[in-house]
């Protein structure tokens, strides 16, 4: 909670100025503070930013989070340098901005989307900012992602409790692994995957034709970066992603009449959610009434009498490779499979895909990278994994048989057409 009485000033820090632990920085249009607070019944004390114009006086980024104050004498210093630091009663610095380029004119200053930024007066060349250390929170201008160049990551992690926010079990950020694909991950643990980006928005969101109300989102995969970002539409609107110690990552919204926060959406908000719930070659529906998951077409339980899915399923007929003995089952209003383990080219066609899928002997399927333009290659070279069927809209994915079982009646699971 932050319950003292403090006392605000202006939203910019000069050199050789302090920030004692009844005093806050404000931003300018007075939506964010910052200040020291002490988080949930612990006497600890923290550098955070919170919403001041919110009641519950929500924490968005925590400083020290992994150094707490023991004590009401800790101070937040801003050097000649353009360093902000926070140092102890002893003066031991606790944590440091690390800046690492000097200018003749620092400030750093609270800004109104939330990130505190260490930047030259003129020109404003952004030094250092908090939007570049996120904890459990994803404000709107706020980028994850990866600097291929730098190898500089972002992501967000759960606090350990609400009562300790250093960082927890869970991180959600963006596996550049393959074609980049965003995950929940408990410590290495792969728990909830929202998948790869189709165009529009990550695979795993249950698609709908209706624009996007609030925010307008940019991902950017080249050769220098992977990154995911969103923007405000109407900068009215008071919201934020939010992940809890337990790993649940939610968007909240500020209902300003009932003066609280509204879950807009859950990630995890049904049982196929669960990462590889039904195993390989096995698609899960989270609409079926009964058991979820079901082998695709050409596929068997590879344990026919076990309860658990997770050993998934197995081809009931190898694949021929050599002299055209295998081809293609298509399956539409899919969740793409985990991407992991896959290529990506921007420019090639459909058909091109398909033939270069069915060249390679590893190649287990394909589709289109793009859903808007119904453009690009995404091909796989293992097993598929994590597939959750929609009711509507989704993607096509097109699965790799021997050609002797494109057809076959009696089939575990016929393919969606």
């Amino acid at each position: 909670m932050i319950t003292q009485t403090s006392i605000s000033i202006v939203d910019m820090m000069t050199p050789g100025q302090s920030l004692k632990d009844n005093e806050t920085l404000v931003s300018a249009g007075g939506l964010f503070e910052l200040g020291f607070f002490s988080p949930g019944s612990s006497k600890s004390r923290y550098v955070g930013i919170w919403y001041k114009k919110v009641s519950s006086r929500t924490v968005v980024w925590v400083a020290n989070r992994e150094s707490p104050l023991f004590d009401r004498s800790g101070v937040l210093i801003f050097s000649d340098q353009g360093i902000l630091t926070i140092v102890n009663s002893t003066r031991s610095v606790v944590w440091s901005s690390n800046t690492s380029t000097t200018v003749q004119n620092p400030v750093a200053q609270l800004l109104e989307t939330g990130n505190l930024v260490v930047k030259d007066r003129k020109p404003e060349n952004i030094l250092w900012q908090s939007f570049d250390y996120p904890c459990d929170n994803v404000l709107a201008g706020m980028k994850i992602g990866k600097n291929f160049i730098t190898g500089f990551e972002s992501y967000i992690s759960s606090w350990k409790s609400s009562d300790d926010p250093a960082p927890g079990q869970f991180s959600w950020r963006i596996d550049p692994t393959g074609f980049p694909q965003l995950l929940v991950r408990k410590g290495t643990e792969i728990v909830y995957r929202a998948g790869s980006w189709n165009g529009l928005y990550f695979t795993r969101r249950k698609p709908n034709n209706k624009p996007n109300p609030v925010y307008s989102c940019q991902f950017i995969y080249d050769t220098n970066e992977v990154s995911y970002k969103c923007e405000l539409l109407n900068n009215s609107v008071i919201s934020r992603y939010a992940m809890n110690p337990s790993g649940l990552l939610q968007r909240f919204m500020w209902n300003e009449r009932k003066q609280e926060w509204e879950i807009f959406a859950t990630s995890q908000a049904d049982q196929c959610a669960v990462y590889g719930l039904c195993g390989a070659y096995a698609s899960c529906n989270p609409d079926s009434s009964s058991a979820p998951c079901s082998c695709l077409e050409g596929f068997v339980p590879k344990s026919p009498t076990s309860v658990d899915w997770s050993d998934g399923c197995v081809r009931r007929t190898p694949l021929v490779c050599d002299g055209g003995g295998d081809g293609f089952v298509k399956y539409t209003r899919l969740q793409l499979p985990d991407t992991s383990k896959s290529w990506a080219n921007k420019t090639m066609s459909l058909k091109e895909c398909e033939e270069m899928c069915l060249a390679n002997c590893s190649c287990t399927a394909y589709a289109n990278l793009d859903m808007v333009s119904a453009t690009g290659c995404l091909l796989w070279f293992d097993e598929l994994i994590d597939m959750t069927e929609f009711a509507a809209d989704g993607q096509d994915l097109y699965i790799r048989l021997a050609k002797s079982e494109i057809g076959k009646p009696g089939l575990e699971q016929n393919p969606i057409h």
